[in-house]
């Protein structure tokens, strides 16, 4: 088992944990992490931009995309849209993408004072930790 640090925007960290967000994506040009980086069973901290940790999840299962083109993203947006809870603008910005982690979302547990402090100082949305 993995440990990851995941950096939301907008509110997305708080939607995973309320229940309402049930697939996180991360989609990059390049392949850059969580692109089989991660696996069912890892745990992954959720870090609101510019706030501490207030939460985790267990990964329940993970879908990968290698090589993707706009229908595909069309296909990912129809198929798993409403569990992924994005708008339109993120959509449109993620066209372009070659590669999409899925992450399906299991067991989560809030936090009302972060247990772990990772100092963290660069603009990676995501890190897997040592």
């Amino acid at each position: 088992m993995k440990r990851h640090l995941a950096i939301f925007k907008k509110g997305a960290g708080e939607r995973i944990l309320d229940g309402t967000k049930k697939i996180e994506t991360r989609f990059s040009k390049m392949k850059l992490a969580p692109f089989l980086q991660i696996s069912a069973g890892d745990l992954v901290y959720i870090k609101p931009t510019g706030k501490d940790i207030i939460g985790q999840f267990r990964v329940k299962k993970v879908h990968f995309y290698d090589g993707l083109d706009m229908d595909e993203i069309k296909e990912i947006k129809l198929k798993y849209g409403e569990k992924i809870v994005a708008d339109e603008e993120y959509w449109q910005r993620k066209n372009g993408s070659k590669y999409a982690s899925l992450i399906f979302i299991g067991q989560t547990t809030p936090f009302i004072t972060s247990p772990i402090k990772i100092n963290k100082r660069d603009l990676r949305g995501w890190v897997v930790l040592p």
